[in-house]
């Protein structure tokens, strides 16, 4: 493997935007959201409520050690493929296939999902078997059909790097050794996924005050978006338009494909069959096709099936426990083309954050454009199981 020069990297001493660095050398967000309380009533869905909880306090070197890390193919076994390829920033940090593909071309079982505001998330993947950023890293890096590395692999390629070795020296300076460890790998890739902040959206600036924001068909998408009929709001809640609940809302799974248990096996529960984690709405306009198999192609068809009346699309013979939202809203076809329009309000790409053009392996980026080369040598390629 041809390297990098390591004295070209140097990692940042700043903050990403919407970020204060503090006393401490770490990052805090900082929000308008922060001066709303949620404990007042605000209304179903109410605009001016507050964030929950979120992850930060990174120092500034590790997150933007995350961020090289998070577009180098190195990490994968063959080196063809980086956290990029499925979580494109150009497509909502997501992509645009009803299955994301792993090395080799393989298919992985589901969509991917937006990582966009991940520092909120409290459960991870569809099926909310990942309780942490760290723990949601594990599968991806090391699953044959996605990144299909194994951690001596991954460890061995990276410390063979002498730029990595360098940048882990600067983002982890109290560490002992000069070795590169996986706990630092994962924090510095969940650091830089907890900067990936998108809060500034037209909605954003309507709910803080400036009315002009939305356009006239927008606002009437909004009212109906969080109204007692369509009960949009009630699962995706402002601001971060998720409750992060897990929901069995009876949605199908494309023709020919077996049915999804989803959260049924993380949680043991047959009450929760089919059952997936409530997916933010924010920059959904982005991250088509739609649900965790892709089985929709645009948001007017989403809103078709929830305006298709309680379990219409279950399968004859399958039992499934429906969420209580689960309604027959009877809307419009007036009412349901304001609902798009409305959620179209919700994209904010502002703050993505910058592509590296080079990376510590030598490899190529992966950006919405490039599509690294596969490095064949016996360092780079490793046991995938």
């Amino acid at each position: 493997m041809v390297t990098a020069d390591p004295g070209v990297f140097e990692l940042r001493d700043t903050c990403p935007p919407s970020f204060e660095k503090t006393q401490e050398d770490v990052c805090r967000l900082r929000t308008l959201y922060d001066f709303y309380d949620s404990v007042q009533d605000a209304g179903l869905g109410g605009t001016q409520t507050s964030l929950p909880a979120h992850r930060d306090g990174f120092t500034p070197q590790q997150i933007d050690l995350g961020r090289y890390l998070f577009f180098d193919p190195v990490l994968s076994a063959d080196g063809s493929i980086a956290c990029a390829s499925c979580h494109n920033p150009d497509m909502g940090f997501s992509d645009d296939l009803p299955r994301s593909l792993g090395i080799g071309g393989q298919e992985v079982s589901r969509a991917a999902p937006t990582l966009w505001n991940s520092a909120f998330l409290t459960r991870f993947f569809w099926d909310a078997h990942a309780a942490t950023l760290e723990e949601q890293l594990v599968g991806p890096l090391f699953a044959p059909n996605e990144m299909g590395n194994s951690p001596q692999n991954l460890l061995q390629t990276l410390n063979s790097i002498p730029a990595y070795r360098a940048l882990f020296q600067q983002a982890f300076p109290q560490r002992e050794g000069e070795q590169i460890r996986l706990d630092e790998v994962y924090l510095s890739l969940a650091a830089f996924q907890t900067s990936l902040i998108s809060l500034n959206s037209r909605y954003d600036r309507y709910a803080h005050g400036y009315h002009a924001a939305l356009t006239a068909p927008e606002i009437e998408g909004l009212n109906i978006f969080r109204s007692f009929v369509a009960r949009c709001a009630e699962c995706h809640t402002p601001p971060l338009f998720t409750n992060q609940q897990v929901a069995v809302i009876g949605a199908p799974e494309p023709e020919g494909w077996p049915l999804d248990i989803g959260a049924e096996r993380t949680y043991d529960a047959p009450e929760l069959k089919a059952g997936f984690k409530v997916p933010t709405l924010r920059n959904i306009v982005q991250t088509a096709p739609y649900m965790h198999s892709g089985k929709f192609a645009n948001l007017r068809e989403v809103a078709e099936f929830y305006n298709g009346g309680r379990g219409h699309a279950v399968p004859e013979g399958l039992d499934l426990q429906l969420h209580w939202h689960i309604s027959s809203p009877n809307l419009t076809d007036y009412e349901l083309d304001r609902l798009v329009d409305f959620l179209g309000a919700l994209t904010d790409d502002s703050l993505k954050p910058e592509v590296p053009q080079q990376v510590p392996s030598g490899l190529v980026p992966v950006t919405g454009e490039s599509q690294p080369h596969i490095v064949t040598t016996e360092k780079s390629s490793g046991d995938a199981s």
